[in-house]
């Protein structure tokens, strides 16, 4: 026997195992969730971040409409205000005029603006009334705020025992300013970059694509907020009160928000993660933690 067809054979086998190791490992991936992080702050940033709610696509929509109309205010005002200052000054105007009042400014100027907002409302009430108004929910979650972290409960969502799934969210590297390594190594065994430092939580809220989510939102020592800004919602966590805020994703993704209340000298270390993944790895999420009986990470 040849070494030429032994090595040919062994190159072979080598590139099979290759080939099946690879496969194996993008079925992992895909299992656990190839997500991508969508919804996050970025450094030198002054716009909002990309609209994943239709909510949030209206309050886009409704805030570049408001930023021109009060552009156009403003431009008429300086205007009128330079006017006023190269016209009337003591040397160009040395006798001023002696007249009280204007009737028909003094009517422009009111009615002018009473359609202005009326216009504006026309506009900004439906909004409101989308965010306001509480469909049906696919799915509910309560959260409830901490000094300073979050607890969710799924109670749709139960575990071999028969009880709801409930867990607590903290922010990777809770307690630090800097990313040692440590914390480096817990954001990366999280799927995280030292990017998303202050940003990550140890546990997500994981929904699926395209559902109808309602959050039943409260506070369980002070107010916090639970805010979402790539959602467009935000709802305040009071102490003995049970707000709602809902959402419906329409892209799979990671997403970061904050609490966005006042609430301790920890505020700033209590944010927020929801994955947005297919219908159908939500199912194998929630059978994983039926299987396990607990919370399972994505």
């Amino acid at each position: 026997m040849t070494l030429k067809p032994l090595f040919s054979s062994l190159g072979a086998a080598a590139l099979a195992l290759t080939t099946a190791g690879a496969a194996l490992a993008q079925d992992a991936q895909n299992t656990l969730g190839d997500l991508e992080i969508v919804g996050a702050p970025h450094q030198g940033g002054i716009g909002f971040q990309e609209a994943a709610t239709n909510l949030a696509n209206d309050l886009h929509s409704l805030d570049h409409m408001i930023l021109w109309i009060i552009g156009v205010i403003t431009v008429f005002v300086t205007g009128l205000i330079l006017v006023v200052i190269l016209r009337f000054n003591a040397r160009s105007n040395p006798k001023p005029a002696g007249f009280t009042h204007n009737s028909p400014l003094e009517v422009t100027w009111t009615i002018v603006p009473i359609v202005i907002l009326v216009f504006i409302g026309a506009f900004s009430l439906p909004v409101l009334f989308e965010q306001q108004e509480i469909p049906e929910a696919d799915l509910t979650i309560k959260v409830t705020g901490y000094q300073w972290y979050w607890g969710y409960e799924y109670p749709d969502v139960v575990d071999a025992d028969g009880n709801p799934l409930s867990f607590e969210s903290f922010m990777i590297g809770q307690g630090s300013n800097i990313v040692d390594a440590d914390i480096h190594q817990e954001l990366a065994d999280a799927g995280y970059s030292d990017a998303e430092f202050r940003l990550a939580t140890d546990t997500a809220v994981v929904v699926p694509v395209g559902a109808t989510v309602v959050m039943q939102v409260t506070g369980a020592d002070v107010i916090h907020s639970w805010a979402m800004p790539a959602f467009g919602v935000k709802q305040d966590a009071v102490p003995g009160r049970l707000a709602e805020l809902w959402f419906n994703a329409d892209r799979e993704g990671i997403y970061f928000g904050q609490c966005s209340e006042l609430c301790g000298k920890d505020h700033a270390y209590m944010p927020i993660t929801v994955k947005v993944v297919s219908q159908e790895e939500f199912d194998a999420w929630v059978a994983r933690v039926q299987t396990d009986g607990d919370y399972v990470a994505w």
